[in-house]
């Protein structure tokens, strides 16, 4: 597997998003299963294991602990905090951003406990909490890196101008956040700064949640829980207008001699050397397929036309719905027919 460079620690150029092996498109996996997908990843040269504390509410670190912990030594392990599950007094169990610093403290201890480490080496503030000023969340991160809990701050889902006010506290070693063919709002300004800070960037959902891989066809048969269903790209009326863009990419795809997935992710990594991205999978199989997306060759002619078949002006819906919007701070394209995020 090729190596890239995030901060201090060199990696795999494609780590593995551990977040569906618990969370968010439905039913998740069984526990073997997810053993599987972890396991094989470690045996492919996968170098680095993203999770958080929201996924599963606790269940994907502690997933992540049980399987990988005998291999600790092999691997980057990057968790999150800032954004996690909270126990009502009714006994219901909700997300919660919540960036102050004694929350903080308390969701990193939590994740060590889960995780079974005494240090996690990239730990990312999940969501600004924009009641809290970011210096002073990122702060009470920093000292979690003087105590020895943490290595190395990211964050994620953030502007340009948050990181710049973050990093001016502490070195930000990673910014996270949907980046894909669909999904541009990275190029507005954010991967700007990064490159201009000596950031690394770390794309998620980079197959654009299955339909860069061909894989969702019909979205009325989503889970009731799978969280596509809350986001206008996914809508019916919207997606049979994105369906259309298939037929094309999947020609590009082949001209370039890959599967779509890999196209995606392929020209992930043709955007530069800064770039980690994390896609995620319950399958072995496209586990191997994702993974051997590095291997492929694109030249700036197939580039451009890839990129000029699937980018924010000819995707239809915003990537998440008003409520999730609130809860970013990534800048949004404004275009004619809306706002693309």
């Amino acid at each position: 597997m090729h190596q890239r460079q995030l901060g201090p620690f060199a990696v795999s150029a494609i780590g593995l998003g551990c977040m569906n092996l618990s969370h968010a498109y439905g039913t998740p996996p069984s526990a073997e299963q997810g053993e599987r997908v972890l396991l094989a990843a470690l045996d492919e040269g996968v170098t680095l294991f993203d999770t958080a504390a929201l996924y599963g509410f606790g269940a994907n670190e502690a997933l992540v602990a049980r399987v990988l912990k005998p291999h600790r030594q092999r691997f980057i392990l990057a968790s999150k905090g800032g954004l996690a599950g909270v126990q009502g007094d009714d006994g219901v169990v909700r997300r919660v951003i919540d960036g102050r610093p004694e929350a903080l403290r308390r969701n990193c201890e939590d994740s060590l406990r889960r995780l079974q480490t005494d240090v996690i080496d990239l730990y990312y503030l999940h969501r600004w909490d924009k009641k809290v000023p970011i210096e002073e969340s990122v702060g009470a991160l920093s000292r979690l890196v003087e105590q020895g809990k943490i290595r190395t701050l990211g964050l994620s889902e953030v502007s340009a101008q948050t990181l710049r006010k973050a990093h001016a506290v502490h070195p930000i070693t990673a910014v996270q956040t949907e980046y894909s063919l669909w999904s541009r709002n990275a190029e507005i300004a954010v991967l700007a700064a990064c490159r201009a800070l000596g950031v690394a960037f770390v794309p998620f959902s980079p197959v654009a949640r299955g339909f860069l891989c061909d894989a969702v066809h019909d979205v009325t048969a989503f889970d009731a829980k799978d969280i596509r269903r809350s986001m206008p790209r996914f809508e019916p009326a919207n997606y049979e207008l994105n369906l259309k863009l298939l037929p094309g990419y999947k020609a590009l795809a082949a001209e370039a001699g890959c599967t779509p997935a890999q196209l995606a992710l392929a020209w992930l990594l043709h955007q530069g050397p800064d770039l980690v991205p994390i896609p995620g999978t319950t399958s072995v199989a496209h586990l191997k397929e994702d993974l051997a997306s590095a291997e492929v060759k694109l030249s700036p002619g197939l580039l451009q036309r890839v990129d000029v078949h699937i980018n924010q002006q000819t995707v239809h819906g915003n990537r998440y719905s008003a409520q999730a919007r609130s809860e970013v701070d990534t800048e949004e394209f404004q275009l004619n027919a809306g706002t693309t995020a």
